[in-house]
């Protein structure tokens, strides 16, 4: 079936809602100009967040391992090091209003940190994670929700090679992260930032990059479920502007990072997504129970969508008021995926060639046939 009418004029209302709360907020300027250091600062989020906090009239000095390129403003100051290896020497003596550690997975990463900087910075702001949460299976909870449990012999003696092994444990060395973050700053100056998928121009996973792509080539879609299901996300550059505004406020504690500001169904996703691609997809509804017995998996297969009911009832419905109250606003989904379909035109043609989530156009059309096969039979 297509996207309706209904649900187009429903998202359009709620992106023009979203698109008056959003630039307002932007436009004030800062009460104070910051020094500020990223540990970080060239992957997804960090030129988006240097970006920002440069146009606000702030000085950014970025620190990393100087691999990978950004196009960064003139003006940023570089510092190099390695903090896989300790090698922290570069931010010794130095002093800055705010830190912002967004690559951290690893708890001797913030132990090492600390040794430097504590003292050296009045706060520290951590990107975190939704899934340092112990459960998915509670809808509203918000940042009180008890956290996942490091049960293993030794927490710094963690590595990234055990951690690309077994990701089982990337939600509690995150919440081992946080609370390694909050006993070397102190509570009054930590800040903990907990993202959901962070999509838009820029993301290489392609957990939503695959819908724009998907809508705009056209044909028949296979769609997840009943389209009543939840979904939260946030686009990178929402995320990375609303980091900045915390540094300028000195907001501290935890805050649960996702959007949008109001509840949205993956029906009226695609058709917000269809609405910024300029597409009219037909979409044929598939399942959950015909999708798990086609081996067809949430999240991967079905980038963004997760089952609303059992066990992951409360993985699309964390609640985001003190965030929204701290002054997070959100880009209209239209403007996120027409900006994520443009910047992925720009891959080359391998790369386009070669989503790396969601289903082949092979496995799609094998889904598609098998579904219609099913209906007849049961017709």
């Amino acid at each position: 079936m297509t996207a309706t009418r209904r649900s187009l004029v429903r998202l359009s209302a709620l992106a023009a809602g979203l698109a008056l709360a959003g630039p307002a907020a932007h436009a004030q300027a800062p009460r104070r100009k910051l020094n500020i250091l990223i540990l970080g600062g060239t992957g997804f989020t960090g030129p988006h967040q240097v970006r920002y906090a440069v146009a606000r009239g702030h000085k950014v000095t970025v620190f990393n391992r100087g691999r990978r390129q950004a196009d960064l403003p003139a003006g940023v100051e570089h510092l190099t090091g390695d903090r896989n290896t300790g090698d922290l020497k570069a931010l010794e003596g130095r002093t800055w209003d705010v830190c912002i550690d967004n690559p951290t997975s690893l708890p001797f990463w913030v132990r090492d940190a600390g040794k430097v900087l504590k003292g050296k910075v009045k706060q520290y702001i951590f990107i975190s994670t939704l899934s340092v949460y112990e459960s998915n299976a509670t809808a509203g909870t918000d940042e009180t929700a008890p956290l996942a449990r490091y049960t293993g012999a030794d927490v710094m003696a963690e590595t990234q090679e055990k951690l690309r092994a077994d990701m089982g444990l990337y939600g509690p060395l995150k919440a081992a992260s946080e609370a390694e973050a909050r006993k070397q700053f102190g509570d009054a100056a930590v800040t903990l930032v907990r993202p959901g998928l962070i999509v838009g121009p820029g993301d290489e996973t392609d957990r939503f990059s695959y819908w724009p792509v998907r809508l705009a080539r056209g044909g028949e879609v296979a769609a997840p479920g009943d389209g009543k299901d939840p979904v939260q996300f946030i686009d990178a550059r929402d995320l990375a502007e609303w980091t900045i505004r915390l540094a300028e406020t000195g907001r501290t504690g935890a805050f649960n990072a996702i959007g949008p500001a109001r509840p949205m169904t993956m029906s009226e996703m695609l058709a917000g997504i269809a609405q910024g691609v300029k597409a009219q997809p037909k979409l044929t509804w598939i399942p959950t129970a015909f999708l798990e017995a086609q081996k067809i998996n949430a999240w991967s297969d079905m980038p963004v969508w997760i089952p609303g009911q059992g066990e992951t009832a409360g993985f699309h419905r964390r609640s985001i008021a003190r965030a929204i109250n701290s002054g997070l606003t959100y880009r209209p989904l239209p403007v996120t995926a027409a900006d994520t379909l443009a910047w992925f035109k720009t891959l080359p043609a391998e790369r386009q060639a070669k989503l790396r989530s969601g289903l082949t156009p092979e496995r799609e059309a094998a889904l598609l046939m098998a579904w219609k096969t099913r209906a007849t039979a049961a017709g």
